[in-house]
């Protein structure tokens, strides 16, 4: 299979969906058929807060929102180092809102990128969640709402990739093959 989403002067890639998406699967088998890769995960960087961590969700808010942005911030960071190496970063984020894509574009600029939403649809999303290892799971009833503002904020950017009826390595195929030409935002 032809590489085609490396180039010369790699792309970020940032892929984005619900919980349960295929997010991290996804990401993890697009970074394994690209020649120089790394994946960067939200939830893997959130990780690395030993004491004080509050998640996206939680309370206090303001807390919650420093916490999102510090995430998005280094992401960016080590994207951004990896791009200058010559490495594509994959970035693996759940992005509710187009003030946080904007922060993330911004941050990325003046590198391309390409933008992946995972969009299986509700039902997809719930049930991959359920057969998930227990400590992947993530514990979310605001499907309907969270879909509902992504699209309002930021349907017509980027792909929009239904992957109900695909595997992840048919979507990781896709992706290689056709982000470059169907998910650039910058």
């Amino acid at each position: 299979m032809p590489v085609v989403i490396a180039a010369a002067d790699p792309s970020c890639l940032i892929v984005t969906g619900m919980p349960g998406a295929g997010k991290s699967t996804v990401t993890r088998l697009v970074a394994e058929r690209l020649p120089r890769s790394a994946r960067l995960a939200g939830d893997e960087l959130n990780r690395m807060i030993v004491n004080g961590f509050v998640w996206a969700l939680g309370e206090p808010a303001d807390e919650a929102a420093r916490q999102v942005e510090l995430c998005h911030r280094n992401l960016c960071a080590l994207a951004t180092n990896f791009a200058d190496a010559g490495f594509t970063p994959l970035i693996d984020a759940i992005i509710p809102s187009r003030d946080q894509l904007d922060f993330l574009l911004d941050l990325l600029a003046p590198r391309t990128v390409l933008l992946v939403v995972l969009s299986p649809g509700i039902e997809a999303c719930r049930y991959r969640n359920t057969i998930r290892d227990p400590q992947e799971r993530f514990d979310f009833d605001g499907y309907e709402a969270l879909e509902a503002d992504m699209k309002r904020a930021f349907g017509e950017a980027g792909w929009w990739f239904d992957t109900a009826a695909l595997t992840p390595d048919q979507t990781a195929d896709r992706l290689v093959e056709e982000a470059h030409r169907r998910a650039v935002v910058t």
